[in-house]
């Protein structure tokens, strides 16, 4: 399995290659520049032009791509021309909070998903089951922007019950309880409506396996060998159920990291998504290309920990 390993991370790096040069190219075509939004009545268009001779914006696009190919090999994306830091920094800090983010969404997201999708399975055609069809068919035909402000207004300005912005209280030090408590509890409320958007599909799923499991021989073996329902679907049909749902875990929490844009921008919550935002409006190349170089690196390492967790929860596969 290793070097199926190592083969795979070789082949990452021409894909990322033609993804940098597409994306690099594709940025040097939007309109505007970082120093557009400099120019005022009051604003020497000389020194204007003097930024962006410095910045290299009128060499041929290959040479300021091949530049920019070899500074980020070295782990070096540049300087935001927005924020004035350096790029691998500036995400740093923000990947971070969406990380953060991303794993409790996918853990309240589990919490909710398999025991939805079980019963609704164990119980096919009954009121429960419908009920919980009925609740993934809403869940999956509601935009995402629509619920989170939704729930943006009646959970934080309604009823207050959670924070509107940010990711924690300034009165806390960093390390603290307080401090710990209050990032959890600034990301709690993103999370949960990000978590109940993304219930549909792993309840389908389950609701499908379990259903099918239901008529397998070896379930009926067991039944005909008098074993109590109840131990029958938690030693047969739970576990062998849960084989696609964790194939498809690796891909739900890249996903997660890079499908964040809407929830973190509504809900004011400082992480890549609104990052990447803010970054296109400002027409801030080094951010954006680094950005979706990073996404393109999440989705492939997404399938990747796909098949590793597939193999690991069933001997019998082998990733090829």
């Amino acid at each position: 399995m290793w070097k199926t390993i190592i083969r795979r991370v070789l082949m990452m790096i021409p894909q990322l290659l033609a993804l940098s040069l597409l994306i690099f190219i594709m940025a040097k075509f939007m309109p505007g520049d970082p120093f557009t939004g400099l120019v005022t009545p009051d604003t020497d268009p000389a020194r204007v032009e003097e930024l962006r001779q410095q910045a290299g914006f009128y060499d041929p696009w290959y040479q300021q791509y091949a530049t920019w190919m070899m500074n980020a090999v070295q782990g070096d994306f540049g300087k935001s021309y927005t924020y004035k830091v350096a790029v691998a920094d500036l995400i740093g800090d923000r990947a971070l909070n969406t990380l953060w983010l991303s794993l409790v969404s996918v853990f309240l997201l589990y919490l909710i998903a398999i025991p939805l999708g079980v019963l609704a399975g164990r119980y096919q055609n009954t009121f429960l089951d419908k009920t919980v069809v009925l609740y993934s068919f809403i869940s999956y035909a509601i935009p995402v922007f629509v619920l989170a402000l939704i729930f943006l207004f009646l959970f934080g300005y309604k009823l207050q019950w959670f924070p509107t912005s940010g990711t924690v209280d300034i009165k806390y030090d960093n390390g603290s309880l307080g401090y710990i408590w209050s990032k959890t509890y600034h990301l709690l409320l993103p999370a949960i409506t990000y978590a109940i958007l993304g219930t549909t599909g792993v309840i389908q799923y389950l609701r499908t396996e379990v259903i099918d499991a239901k008529s397998q021989d070896y379930v009926r073996t067991a039944r005909s060998k008098g074993i109590p329902l109840n131990k029958v679907y938690s030693r047969h049909i739970f576990r062998n159920s849960l084989l696609p749902i964790a194939a498809f875990l690796g891909f739900t929490i890249t996903g997660l990291l890079g499908g964040s844009i809407f929830i973190e921008t509504i809900f004011g919550y400082p992480g890549m998504g609104q990052l990447f935002i803010q970054s296109i409006s400002g027409r801030d190349y080094s951010v954006i290309t680094a950005l979706v170089m990073l996404y393109g690196f999440l989705i492939l390492l997404g399938s990747l920990l796909s098949d590793i967790i597939m193999s690991i929860v069933d001997p019998r596969i082998r990733i090829d």
